[in-house]
């Protein structure tokens, strides 16, 4: 066939080579991307480090291996050429990687003592002081010398200058670095936004997607060392033989990459699947079926983490079904799983609408009298605010307040009140304000990051859990900047001193590469996001006034039902005024944090205006720190978080030609659709509330558009992420 005379077969060829070049520019790689390094000095820096590398074979640890195949991908695509490792230990030995027994032909006694305090994650990155030219990454554990190659590799990638940094020495802060997917057996993902589960639990455990491992590189790559694998809306089933055979298939994928497996346990499994007529924690046979359920477990998986548990919780079963006390339930589990060194994870997201008291209080009000009851094995899993990961949210109380208890911060890395999967939101802003919050329990210099790292308390573990946003989309998240709050999640993780700019400029120059102006450009797009959200969402310490279950949306008008699910219990606009008085007047909220943060955040001059409707109810013509009063103000922010948006979008539109186009076009998109609903929020809220405030919209803003009567009209039956019914 004669390919210049077919004009329709060269059209349909040049596609198919257009989709094989883009191929890759859709988000899969993430951040491990390994473009080839433009820097000529850093190139030919790295072209030695590569040039003879000395390991331990697989046969001394599976992680090994695959730090080898990691470090093959890397230099495919930052040198551009093949490695070939050896296990002969010479003198032109470039780079070695293993621990202190793998090195001692190098004489390098002082490594190993550097490491001693590094524990089983740490590493160190240096010259042997013997051979100046050999490179090596030390560590105690094969795990942490996995760490210590990605970050040799994260350097390769960013940072021209770091052979001035070296020798290196790091260990995380946080024992404990999960991700807890919400994903159900069926493949739903409650509160997901980027497609289905990727576990395809119905070909486990046979069938083994390379996705599996993906995830797993992703996850050491920042260093991630857990995941909770199922809803904590749990289904028993996942507990039963067939299933745990193919949770054990993941746990092997896992191991090399230092990550463990942990399951959520439905408290009532006992009567589901175990045929028992009772779940109560105190009768015997609940306890050894339990424990009986744990030695399964754990001869199917050796390094089984343990179990997450939401019980009592939003109609999940629990030990207060049988008039006993949280721990109770807890340590019923830990007890099962402790022979084992597995923990327990005992989430204190608990409320219900039949306790008269304020929702935000109703945690401490359970959790602080059990305080020193629980095993040392179990920690109690406390969002980072009191209500439900709200786009701003003053620090949890039951931080600082438990004294005898480990706790543990979780914080929503998938965006269920942030506007999901069409918003650009970097969360790192959000993560560092909560972790950096001065708690003044139990001294004035305590913050949540010093409560839960365990430094205040003196616990030799710690744990830091995020709510995964990872779905079957191709790019993983569903928006490509989603993929920036799972890495700085697992960041800050390993290290909470880092700032959220450090983080954002990594992240960038993995993912778009190193142009000082693609990155000038996209760190003035992603720092400012998040208070761009808060502003046309809930500026000004409003809070929960999204739509009722899907959580889209603005929905100040929801009404009706149990009132913790509705907006008007949480706002509390009249003509009075509008905010919820948590001071003393009112449910005296306040009362559970410090006395120093009482007495700040009571008078509402001394309270930060971010969190000035949070704990107050204040009248329309409230005079604002800007002379304004607190209804122009609330309109101004509402205004500027729309025009927030817009400049994000013309930013954006500047980086046209700079990168891929797939990739461009899908943020340039979704920044469209995230205007239109930026606009949605303004509109919708503030010709709500102007019904109570009888106050006219400042002439600065640009005017609401439509009627009250439209935006209270709009449904949205099928927005994603609605929790499944069964």
């Amino acid at each position: 066939m004669n390919f210049k005379h077919n004009p329709i077969l060269l059209f349909l060829i040049g596609l198919l080579l257009l989709n094989i070049q883009s191929f890759g520019e859709n988000g899969y790689k993430l951040w491990l991307r390994y473009d080839r390094i433009s820097n000529k000095d850093q190139l030919l820096l790295a072209e030695q480090i590569f040039k003879k590398v000395v390991m331990p074979s697989e046969s001394k640890s599976c992680t090994y291996s695959v730090i080898a195949d990691e470090i093959r991908i890397a230099c495919e695509g930052l040198i551009g050429s093949s490695l070939v490792f050896t296990s002969e230990i010479a003198k032109d030995v470039t780079l070695i990687i293993g621990t202190p027994d793998d090195i001692a032909t190098f004489k390098s006694d002082h490594i190993a003592r550097e490491l001693q305090p590094l524990g089983n994650d740490g590493f160190f990155i240096g010259y042997l002081d013997d051979h100046k030219n050999t490179l090596a990454i030390v560590a105690n554990k094969p795990v942490g010398a996995l760490y210590g190659t990605f970050h040799l590799l994260r350097w390769l990638q960013t940072d021209t200058e770091f052979q001035k940094k070296l020798p290196v020495r790091q260990s995380p802060k946080i024992t404990h670095r999960m991700l807890d997917h919400w994903d159900n057996l069926d493949r739903t993902v409650e509160r997901g936004y980027a497609g289905f589960s990727i576990w395809d639990w119905h070909r486990l455990p046979v069938y083994i997607d390379q996705r599996y491992v993906d995830y797993a590189r992703a996850n050491a790559s920042i260093g991630i060392n857990g995941a909770a694998v199922t809803n904590v809306n749990a289904n028993s089933l996942v507990l039963t033989p067939m299933y745990l055979e193919k949770v054990a298939a993941l746990a092997d994928v896992f191991r090399p990459y230092g990550i463990k497996i942990y399951l959520t346990a439905r408290f009532s499994s006992p009567i589901e699947i175990g045929k028992l007529e009772t779940a109560d924690p105190l009768v015997p046979e609940v306890r050894e079926w339990w424990k009986a359920k744990a030695k399964e477990i754990y001869e199917k998986i050796p390094d089984f983490g343990g179990f997450l548990v939401k019980a009592n919780s939003e109609g999940q079963p629990g030990p207060q079904n049988y008039d006993r006390s949280h721990a109770d339930g807890a340590n019923m589990l830990a007890e099962a799983v402790g022979p084992f060194n597995g923990i327990v994870i005992w989430r204190a997201f608990v409320y219900s609408h039949e306790v008269p008291d304020d929702r935000a209080k109703q945690a401490n009000n359970e959790f602080e009298p059990l305080d020193g009851e629980f095993l040392d094995n179990v920690f109690i899993q406390v969002k980072n605010g009191a209500i439900d990961f709200q786009p701003r949210e003053p620090f949890h109380p039951l931080f600082g307040a438990m004294a005898e208890t480990k706790l543990a911060l979780e914080l929503q890395i998938t965006m269920e009140y942030l506007g999901q999967a069409t918003s650009l939101v970097y969360l790192g802003p959000l993560f560092a304000e909560c972790l950096d919050s001065r708690t003044y329990k139990p001294s004035k210099n305590s913050t949540v990051a010093t409560i839960i790292e365990g430094t205040d308390f003196n616990d030799a573990q710690s744990m830091m859990a995020g709510v995964s946003n990872i779905g079957n989309d191709i790019n993983w998240t569903g928006h490509l900047f989603n993929q920036a709050n799972w890495y700085v999640f697992g960041r800050l993780a390993w290290d909470h001193d880092l700032t959220s700019e450090q983080i954002a400029s990594e992240w960038i120059g993995r993912t778009f590469g190193n142009s000082p102006e693609v990155l000038e450009t996209i760190l003035d797009i992603m720092l400012p996001s998040r208070e761009i959200v808060v502003n046309y969402m809930t500026p000004l310490g409003l809070h929960h006034i999204m739509g009722r279950n899907h959580h889209y949306g603005p929905g100040p008008w929801v009404t009706g039902g149990r009132p913790d699910w509705t907006s008007l219990y949480y706002h509390r606009a009249d003509s009075a005024g509008i905010g919820f008085d948590r001071t003393a007047t009112g449910s005296n909220a306040l009362s559970q944090y410090a006395p120093e943060i009482e007495k700040a955040w009571s008078d509402p001059t001394t309270c930060p205006e971010k969190y000035l409707l949070w704990f107050h109810h204040l009248p329309w013509d409230y005079k604002m720190k800007s002379g304004d009063t607190l209804w122009e103000e609330l309109c101004i922010k509402y205004d500027e978080g729309v025009k927030g948006v817009r400049k994000m979008r013309q930013k954006w539109a500047t980086l046209e030609g700079r990168m891929d186009t797939e990739r461009f076009n899908h943020v340039s998109m979704l920044l469209e659709v995230q205007e239109e609903e930026a606009k949605l929020w303004r509109n919708s809220c503030l010709l709500y509330f102007r019904q109570f405030s009888n106050m006219p919209f400042p002439r600065s803003i640009e005017q609401p558009e439509g009627d009250l009567e439209y935006y209270e009209s709009l449904s949205f039956p099928y927005a994603p992420g609605i929790r499944p019914r069964w």
